[in-house]
């Protein structure tokens, strides 16, 4: 029987249950802080009566999760004499904003190490988890200010490095690009960018970023091949006959696109642009993993170039999942023109759009190196994966409609 008790819990937990497993994931893995973030609340509704308002109630249940996971441990006979680290995160990034036009984006197990332990507490509960000063401080035992004065220290020093150029690990990847025109001499407009001025300038604000979030430093040097319109392109690439939508393709280490200055009848300047985010995505995981299927690659590049809205995407896909006819993975392997007819860069985007906001970066990085092994990267079978997804998606596109 619902009444207000339920009422009040729910809202509890919809505004702080993604904190709460963000706190979490920072001592365990993805799923781990998924399960023990479900008892946290489960705990929290018990005993809701008991709650007083001397701290947040975000303090409140980071207190009632940090016990949960320290009787986890006890269970598992691991060492709780001392709260677990927040610095022994080798996979995790974040990104801290310093000012309006400079960001550092850093692996945390590498240009961190520099700060104490307690400088890297307040860095990943403030920026990763999303506690406010007031929050952190109450999470660590400390005076608001204290934290204040602590965090914007270890900042500056951070910052300082960037600027001098001390942590080469931090250096842009864009400079390792490198843009040959194939335009046979056509001239663009003389307001107009040229197409390798526009393509760079779109992927320096991407490339750093999705390098940092799938923990992968390019082996080799990218090349991005330029042809002067689609015609030129599809020539190029020896698919005379190819849809009007094909306007690029990776072949090893060389991305060949169509100019964004002669897209064809179904593209745009900008979505050529976005394009060569969503390639080089692909190429950076194939990078990282040679025989990671489509299904992954194809899904991260659309995801991350954003190239779709999720408008176009819901109206797409929602009859097929509305009637059950949701593609096996095996089908979304093809490598054919059927994949677009069938929607396959709809439901590889929503797939990837699953795992990073259901399991997170950590299980997506598991998975595009072991891509069989779902029980790894998701403590299931693939079956059972492949059931949650298409749960998911009935759930998420009913609720939209």
């Amino acid at each position: 029987m619902s009444g207000p008790h339920d009422h009040q819990f729910d809202k509890l937990y919809e505004l702080y249950y993604p904190q709460i497993r963000r706190f979490l994931s920072l001592k365990a893995d993805m799923q781990t802080a998924e399960d023990l973030a479900q008892v946290t609340f489960m705990k929290a509704m018990a005993n809701l009566s008991a709650f007083r308002g001397e701290s947040s109630l975000f303090t409140w249940l980071s207190t009632i999760a940090a016990n949960t996971l320290k009787n986890e441990y006890r269970r598992k006979h691991r060492s709780v004499e001392t709260p677990a680290n927040l610095s022994d995160m080798d996979q995790r990034y974040i990104t801290v904003a310093f000012t309006s036009n400079v960001e550092l984006r850093i692996d945390i197990s590498r240009a961190l190490v520099r700060l104490n332990q307690l400088d890297r507490d307040i860095i990943s509960l403030h920026y990763d988890v999303g506690c406010t000063l007031k929050e952190a401080a109450e999470l660590l035992g400390l005076r608001t200010s204290a934290v204040k004065n602590r965090l914007y220290r270890a900042l500056a020093k951070l910052r300082s490095e960037l600027q001098h150029g001390e942590d080469q690990g931090i250096m842009s990847i864009i400079d390792s690009i490198s843009i040959v025109n194939k335009d046979g001499g056509r001239q663009a407009n003389a307001a107009d960018r040229t197409p390798d001025q526009a393509v760079i300038a779109q992927l320096s604000g991407h490339v750093d970023r999705i390098c940092a979030l799938f923990r992968h430093r390019p082996s080799t040097r990218l090349t991005i091949e330029v042809y002067p319109d689609l015609h030129a392109f599809h020539q190029a690439v020896h698919e005379p006959d190819a849809p009007n939508w094909f306007m690029g393709t990776i072949d090893g280490n060389t991305i060949r696109i169509a100019s964004p200055l002669h897209p064809g009848p179904e593209h745009t300047y900008e979505s050529i642009l976005k394009s060569t985010v969503h390639l080089f995505a692909m190429w950076l995981v194939k990078d990282i993993n040679p025989s990671v299927p489509k299904w992954i690659y194809q899904g991260i590049g659309g995801y991350e170039a954003g190239l779709m809205t999720k408008d176009y995407i819901r109206e797409s896909v929602a009859p097929l999942v509305g009637r059950g006819d949701i593609p096996t993975f095996a089908e979304l392997e093809d490598q054919t023109w059927d994949f677009e007819t069938k929607k396959g860069f709809q439901f590889t985007y929503l797939l990837c759009e699953f795992v990073l906001t259901r399991y997170g970066v950590h299980a997506m990085n598991q998975w595009i190196r072991t891509p069989n092994d779902f029980e790894a990267a998701f403590r299931c079978t693939v079956e059972e994966f492949h059931d949650r997804w298409a749960a998911d998606m009935r759930m998420r596109l009913n609720g939209s409609a």
